[in-house]
């Protein structure tokens, strides 16, 4: 998984990339007033530099950030596309950036070095935001937004098999070994948060000879043919998902780590522009799976320009408008 590329990294690294991947930034100029958000412009004065890691999602969202910023009175400077999730974190950490959308399950074992996830989304978030405190990042409430992994089947083969959780794709493998084949990413096929632990936490016992490995685009290209596999792993937040009509397996076990998106502020910035909570927290509150979806897809299906969709979306929902 792109974001979690940096996980086998070592600790030492993360104050080693403070410059990973940064660039000079450029200022954001988009021509926009408060809507919903930002009244009275109570960031006026306030110089703010937003980052994000390189792959779609994180794009939009730190643009998503940067606007609501814009609208409350704030200067921006975007440094969004920093490739890796260490350099991203380093960036706010040492300064270089004031705040960006993280995931919690990254933060809780990326950077923070734990093996096992919380179940709980909210306790999640919680344990990530007392432990930061005491790094200088302050942590706002999440998004529903949760970017983990999953199964997924095309239309036909859910009609075929009707499975809706992975319990009963686990008991689909068992009285039709056959039926069950998945298309999986290399790293997934031997991570412990991958498909191993998948089939420890269900009691599932895949043979070798029903899993495929290929890249994350052809997974998707192949889960909605169908053909090469009837389940194709997948990331929830996708925008192929919606785009190519794929069924995704719940988690009735919630054996994969939650992920879910949430402001990483550098407390330093907080306390002296308190606003930024308040600007922020219905933004990331209408963030949603779907709404992930809908935006990736706009920019890995349709080709349009991450900053363009995050500030359509935002004027659509009314947090800005135009100046």
């Amino acid at each position: 998984m792109r974001r979690r590329t940096c996980v086998l990294l070592a600790a030492a690294l993360l104050s080693a990339s403070a410059g990973c991947g940064l660039t000079s930034g450029s200022p954001m100029v988009d021509d926009v007033e408060p809507g919903t958000i930002g009244r009275g412009k109570p960031l006026e004065g306030a110089d703010l530099t937003v980052t994000s890691k390189e792959f779609t999602e994180q794009l939009v969202l730190g643009a998503i950030m940067g606007i609501a910023f814009e609208a409350a009175g704030a200067e921006v400077l975007d440094r969004t596309g920093i490739q890796g999730s260490v350099g991203t974190r380093a960036a706010v950490e040492n300064g270089d950036a004031d705040a960006t959308y993280e995931y919690t399950g990254t933060a809780w074992i990326t950077y923070l070095g734990n093996s096992k996830p919380i179940p709980d989304p909210e306790q999640q978030w919680k344990a990530v935001k007392e432990a930061d405190a005491k790094k200088g990042l302050t942590w706002l409430p999440p998004a529903r937004l949760n970017n983990t992994y999953a199964l997924a089947m095309n239309q036909a083969n859910y009609k075929k098999y009707k499975t809706k959780t992975l319990s009963e794709v686990t008991a689909l493998s068992k009285s039709d070994p056959g039926a069950v084949t998945l298309c999986v990413e290399g790293e997934f096929a031997n991570r412990a948060d991958g498909l191993p632990g998948l089939e420890k936490a269900y009691g599932m016992s895949i043979p070798a000879g029903n899993i495929t490995q290929m890249d994350t685009g052809i997974i998707y290209t192949q889960t909605a043919k169908g053909g090469a596999c009837t389940y194709g792993e997948v990331y929830t937040t996708d925008g192929r998902i919606k785009s190519m009509n794929l069924v995704v397996m719940e988690d009735d076990k919630k054996f994969f780590p939650n992920y879910n998106a949430a402001p990483m502020v550098r407390t330093a910035t907080l306390k002296k522009w308190p606003a930024i909570a308040s600007v922020l927290d219905p933004v990331t509150e209408a963030l949603t799976n779907d709404v992930a979806q809908t935006l990736n897809a706009k920019v890995d299906v349709d080709g349009e320009d991450p900053h363009q969709v995050a500030l359509d979306w935002m004027k659509e929902k009314g947090f800005v408008k135009e100046g």
